[in-house]
């Protein structure tokens, strides 16, 4: 639980309007929901652990957001707060996922064999590849919500696990509480590790509490496949490598997935997932698939043009700092990405396909125009067509790399 006072029984002696948060300054996908009456209904109940309905939101309250960002505003304590505060989250899950309803079933197809192309990004532009998702194993509270031992034993059952895999998934687990200041800094550089979380929202949540205890990091021996263990998600598995063969690095992500929740269920802790949501993680904007496809992208110039962010926008493609965050200006190297397989759309070999021929031919037209067209002045958006989602949920591939070729005019800006 994120701050004591939320499990405060004695909040009881006054009424919900007296402990109605102030949301009058906050623009998150939460403060939009949650009416006084809604709070009168579900302040006084809590799941089989003990998490309630202040435990989830308070990263809301906390962080009332930014004007013109929404953000989630909520994290689940454990996978029976998506049913227990359904008429909270069922609302921020439709708003955020465009449309989603409570009938709505997900579908999940991880057959790398489907994924068409990708393998021939331009080596000039794309620098490395990775996919990721989070997974969360049943019977264990999240991140925001566990207690010390449960987070010891999700560690221990996790080293076991990964410990097993044989072949090009061979590796080895790294704790964080033996490395070194340097060691750990090393991996964090190297883009393999994750940091201390220092955003507002993650420590409002909860997810760092007793930092570095029963956290890490399992990679194989050619670090190409990775696997974060209790930070945001019980465990983010990562394939990742250099170059743009984005085909390779999702069959390897594909096939290490699939063997890793394989022998999970085997040991009778098989991953949380429903037909209606799909796979149950921390934030309910990773539902579904929680799967996300990335380059790191060389563009120094087109980068700090003026309309980059237009740019990306009609690509569906989102910024991201080389350590995480939005930086990514200045001429240094930028990762893009996209999100695939939110809960309700398409399933991921369907989309997929689509996705990559819909933007092949929209990306394509867009790197094939002309450069004088752009050295005359002209706007950089007048050849890109906005890339809408078909689906309902709006599918988010988060990446060039499963949209066929990137290459770049010679005299255009990059």
């Amino acid at each position: 639980m994120p701050f004591g006072n939320t499990h405060n029984k004695y909040k009881m002696n006054f009424s919900a309007e007296d402990e109605y948060p102030d949301l009058s300054m906050h623009n998150n996908h939460m403060a939009k929901a949650l009416t006084l009456d809604m709070y009168k209904k579900l302040r006084d109940k809590e799941t089989a652990s003990g998490c309630t309905l202040d435990d989830c939101i308070q990263t809301g309250v906390d962080n009332p957001g930014h004007p013109y960002i929404m953000t989630v505003g909520t994290v689940a304590g454990d996978e029976e707060c998506y049913c227990t505060f359904k008429d909270l989250f069922d609302i921020i899950i439709h708003d955020r996922h465009g449309g989603y309803k409570p009938t709505d079933k997900h579908k999940t197809d991880l057959n790398h064999e489907n994924l068409k192309g990708g393998d021939d990004l331009d080596p000039n532009y794309v620098l490395s590849s990775r996919v990721r998702t989070g997974r969360s194993i049943k019977g264990y509270t999240l991140p925001p919500h566990c207690s010390r031992a449960e987070r010891r034993a999700v560690e221990n059952l996790s080293i076991k696990t990964l410990n097993s895999l044989t072949g090009e998934f061979k590796g080895k687990y790294y704790p964080l509480k033996n490395m070194t200041d340097a060691e750990q800094q090393q991996l964090i550089d190297d883009h393999f590790l994750f940091d201390k979380p220092v955003s507002p929202l993650l420590l409002a949540s909860g997810m760092a509490r007793d930092w570095p205890d029963a956290r890490g990091i399992w990679h194989n021996d050619n670090k190409t496949f990775l696997v974060w263990v209790n930070e945001e998600d019980h465990l983010r598995v990562i394939s990742m490598q250099k170059g743009g063969n984005m085909k390779e690095v999702f069959r390897r992500f594909c096939v290490g997935l699939q063997k890793i929740e394989e022998i999970f269920k085997q040991a009778g802790h098989p991953f949380s997932w429903n037909e209606h949501l799909g796979y149950i993680l921390t934030c309910p904007s990773n539902l579904g698939t929680g799967l996300r496809g990335g380059v790191h992208v060389k563009l120094p110039h087109l980068s700090k043009h003026a309309k980059f962010e237009e740019i990306l926008k009609r690509l569906r493609l989102q910024k991201r700092g080389t350590g995480g965050g939005g930086e990514g200006q200045g001429g240094v190297p930028v990762p893009l990405g996209q999100r695939a397989g939110s809960p309700g759309g398409p399933s991921l070999s369907g989309a997929s396909n689509r996705q990559e021929r819909r933007c092949r031919q929209r990306g394509q037209g867009f790197c094939d125009a002309p450069p004088t067209k752009f050295l005359r002045g002209n706007s950089l958006l007048t050849p890109l067509p906005l890339i809408k989602a078909r689906s309902r949920w709006p599918l988010r591939t988060r990446s060039w790399a499963l949209t066929g070729p990137l290459s770049w005019p010679a005299g255009w800006p990059h």
